[in-house]
């Protein structure tokens, strides 16, 4: 590990020296071991200005393998703290982040939530149904229709193509598409999905709920373990697949589906998942985990629901997808307040506070329109 950050160290100092003097240097931690103290020495070589972009803390997440009292977790945190004091400006993610860095580092920042890029949108039909055949046809089998059709008919499990006037439609009785994006870590309790039976039973007693799909799509280094789980599972009527998505097929899977479910917890407690931001951006109401800062992004009963275990999560699903499909309801309710919310895009987010740099236009020129107002005399 010592041998890999030293080489680590040599590589990146190397390369940031043959670049031309920059006015600014805009880092995002984590990763800050050894990213942060090598910007910071480059700093000093160009008399440059550093800027951090705090997502989380480097320390917290390899505490969650060695623990909070490890050596080298404290040596990490100390290492995080002393040289993000040393920067010039700072944004975070979250304003639990903006104050934490403010009492236990002296580190004044300026809050930047995420922001979705422009593609993330909702899916027209048409679209829908060419995704959902094209998985098909590449043996994802949670999108295949169950049913048997002639041989002309064109039938997803969600859609089909009308053959009367070769509209896409819905088909009837078609199950409920959930998404789940993970990267399949101990930052994600996967077994929400697993471990509770409570929505099958609800279906066994008669109550009107759909069928789940249930699309966990990321790779990582649990996937297999999960899989291994899944694969002795023996629900009815709930499909659980973990494709690995192409980058353009991602987005529109989103703009699909009818809930989001995410399954993240920050290891600092003080970032945001930035997968419920690309959901929000498609308009796709959220179930998510909770943790301390979640009530920054999803907000209860207004564009989501929050959840602590499984069970709860079969209540909401319960309550979401009662009488499904239909243009009623919360889950309805909470599509149409994201729709209404015109939240700004990753593009338009910078754009708006100064921070957008465009070719020809100098980041010193922009940037003190940011952090003006927040540092006064200090810029």
């Amino acid at each position: 590990y010592v041998i890999k950050v030293i080489a680590q160290t040599i590589q990146l100092l190397y390369t940031m020296l043959k670049i031309d003097q920059p006015s600014y240097i805009l880092l995002q931690n984590p990763p800050g071991l050894p990213s942060i103290a090598v910007a910071w020495i480059a700093c000093l070589f160009w008399r440059s200005k550093l800027i951090i972009d705090w997502h989380n803390y480097g320390y917290t997440i390899m505490s969650m393998n060695l623990g909070r009292n490890h050596l080298l977790v404290q040596i990490a945190k100390w290492y995080e703290k002393l040289f993000g004091r040393l920067s010039d400006y700072n944004l975070c993610v979250t304003n639990a982040m903006k104050e934490d860095l403010w009492v236990n580092c002296n580190i004044k920042a300026v809050t930047m939530y995420d922001k979705p890029a422009s593609y993330f949108k909702e899916t027209p039909l048409e679209l829908q149904h060419r995704l959902y055949m094209k998985l098909s046809i590449l043996r994802k089998s949670c999108f295949c229709s169950t049913e048997s059709v002639g041989w002309k008919a064109e039938r997803s499990a969600f859609t089909e193509v009308d053959e009367k006037n070769g509209h896409v439609i819905k088909t009837r009785g078609r199950p409920a598409l959930l998404i789940s994006s993970t990267s399949w870590t101990g930052l994600e309790t996967n077994s929400s999905f697993l471990s509770s039976p409570d929505y099958e039973q609800y279906i066994n007693e008669g109550i009107k709920l759909p069928s789940l799909v249930c699309v966990i799509t990321g790779k990582g280094p649990l996937k297999d373990y999960y899989n291994g789980l899944i694969n002795k599972l023996h629900f009815k009527h709930i499909q659980i697949c973990t494709p690995w998505l192409e980058a353009e097929d991602y987005p529109l899977l989103l703009g699909s589906a009818d809930l989001g479910v995410c399954l993240h917890k920050s290891s600092s407690g003080l970032d945001l998942p930035m997968k419920v931001v690309d959901m929000f951006g498609c308009s796709l109401p959220v179930c998510a985990v909770y943790f301390e800062c979640l009530h920054e992004l999803v907000k209860h009963d207004e564009n989501g629901l929050i959840f602590r275990d499984s069970n709860e999560l079969a209540e909401q699903l319960k309550m979401l997808f009662l009488g499904f499909p239909t243009l009623e309801g919360k889950l309805h309710n909470f599509r149409k307040n994201l729709r209404a919310s015109k939240q700004l895009r990753w593009d338009e987010s910078w754009d708006q506070t100064g921070c957008l740099v465009t070719p020809g236009t100098h980041m010193q020129n922009l940037l003190p329109v940011l952090l003006k107002g927040h540092f006064g005399e200090d810029i």
